[in-house]
């Protein structure tokens, strides 16, 4: 069963999660001959203040919601 971990940042909304792991599970099964039932898709939210880019936090970096 293939397993693929995302990590983004946190306030992404159902929908997005939704179809990100839908587009992640068709390009897995093009390449990995399996069913669609067996794709896992996790996905680990990090709030920006727990990110840094070049020693500084991505909520300083990035003030508004990407």
């Amino acid at each position: 069963m293939p397993i693929v971990r995302v990590e983004i940042w946190d306030n992404h909304t159902k929908e997005f999660k939704k179809n990100l792991a839908k587009d992640i599970t068709q390009t897995i099964i093009k390449h990995i001959p399996c069913p669609e039932e067996a794709v896992m898709v996790i996905f680990t939210e990090v709030a920006k203040d727990n990110w840094a880019f070049g020693g500084e936090l991505a909520s300083d970096c990035f003030k508004q919601s990407q």
